[in-house]
């Protein structure tokens, strides 16, 4: 097994309220993601194999670090939270939040609901999202060398979730505390994934980048 460092894309459409207009970078998030690929490259880090969805986010994340020739694999997409959180609205009342700050009690509520298949007929199911996210990162795991992966910060979560044998509740914590273009890597350890870095964002911890430390 090869290790693997999940990036979380940068900052997209902060104002989307749906799927279509979130999937694109802000210019906040173009640069954070420029700044991680100087980071990657001043520290003589080598990743001979780069990963991403077929997101837009992911793409052009992938290219402002500059990996601009990465594989692109749809299971490692975001699972559709909007269409969820509209779902959770028509089927159980949930209103969407209209600010930032209320997605921080909205997104759990989502999730248990989702877990525990009480949101008739989603698009893709709990067990699906699992399912998948498992599969490709172990797919990836057995090529040679290390891979760079870009992702969304659901995907990262569940990744987490499964090496640390997480519950619902906190799975949503993790989610939540995700940075855009944080990075975390899984290292195998007796056969098993062990997370080894979380939620960093050295390219960031600069004073004048604080400011671009965001989490939507």
């Amino acid at each position: 097994m090869s290790h693997i460092t999940l990036i979380r894309h940068g900052q997209a459409n902060t104002g989307a309220r749906d799927e279509a207009s979130y999937d694109c970078l802000s210019d906040l998030g173009h640069q954070q993601a420029v700044w991680l690929g100087d980071h990657l490259r001043g520290s003589g880090s080598h990743y001979p194999r780069v990963y991403c969805g077929t997101l837009n986010r992911h793409i052009e994340t992938a290219a402002s670090i500059g990996y601009a020739d990465v594989v692109r694999d749809a299971r490692l997409n975001e699972m559709e939270y909007f269409t969820l959180a509209e779902a959770m609205r028509d089927q159980h009342g949930l209103p969407i939040p209209e600010e930032r700050e209320g997605f921080v009690e909205h997104l759990p509520k989502v999730f248990a609901a989702w877990a525990a298949g009480e949101i008739a007929e989603p698009y893709e199911s709990w067990e699906s999202f699992e399912t998948r996210t498992r599969q490709v990162l172990a797919e990836i795991a057995a090529g040679e060398g290390p891979a760079l992966v870009v992702t969304s910060g659901g995907l990262i979560s569940v990744a987490m979730r499964q090496a640390m044998c997480l519950d619902t509740a906190a799975t949503a914590r993790v989610t939540l505390a995700i940075m855009n273009t944080s990075m975390h890597r899984l290292f195998p350890i007796g056969g098993h994934w062990s997370p080894v870095l979380f939620n960093a964002v050295p390219h960031l911890e600069a004073p004048d980048r604080h400011f671009a430390q965001t989490h939507l």
